[in-house]
């Protein structure tokens, strides 16, 4: 999580909705200041408290597919009707400057890291303690309908089911576990990543 390699790495947070990864990702980014993190660009509104340029790039429809177009991002996709998407040349500029980046991005944005960066990239799902614990985080965030929370509940179900092929699942029930978990999990794929440019095994 410092400045240590010649290349950085990836860590991609998903989880459903509701599901905590943004409050994970900032947590880790307040305790280790030489981790980055990759602010999306999504077509969505502003929720209450984001600012733009800090939480995310707000943009239009239509920029946004200029930019998809333009091959500027490293990932994206649809998720709840709006588009995100991560801004490529960002990502890749503090990799090349030895910084490791963390990612809050869903299952269909995590396939395509992987298949983009490979080994560089470490896939984390974030697991909600129960479906009904899920649901009463929706509910808390006092800004989804109804309707909206059953439409994410059916998503989370399908999402949880990709968890499979992440390379670690940790159960979000208490947020300083959660944290102290995926920095355990940060320290030992540095160890292991060290140990291939050796050429040894663990």
């Amino acid at each position: 999580m410092t400045r240590k390699r010649r290349s950085g790495r990836v860590f991609v947070v998903s989880s459903p909705s509701g599901g905590g990864k943004t409050t994970v990702v900032q947590r880790l980014l307040k305790k280790h200041r030489g981790l980055r993190r990759g602010i999306t660009v999504t077509t969505r509104l502003p929720r209450r408290g984001e600012r733009p340029g800090r939480d995310y790039h707000f943009v239009s429809p239509q920029a946004f597919d200029q930019l998809r177009r333009g091959g500027r991002f490293l990932e994206w996709a649809r998720v709840h009707g709006a588009s995100y998407g991560t801004p490529k040349r960002p990502v890749l500029r503090a990799l090349a400057d030895g910084y490791d980046v963390v990612l809050n991005i869903d299952v269909q944005g995590a396939r395509q890291i992987r298949r983009a960066l490979g080994e560089r990239a470490v896939l984390v799902f974030l697991v909600p303690p129960s479906m009904a614990e899920l649901k009463r985080r929706l509910q808390h965030r006092r800004t989804e309908t109804v309707k909206t929370i059953q439409r994410r509940m059916r998503a989370a179900r399908r999402e949880l089911r990709c968890a499979r092929w992440y390379d670690y699942q940790v159960v979000n029930d208490r947020l300083a576990q959660t944290v102290r978990r995926l920095e355990t999990l940060m320290a030992a794929s540095e160890g292991a990543t060290q140990r291939q440019r050796r050429g040894t095994s663990p």
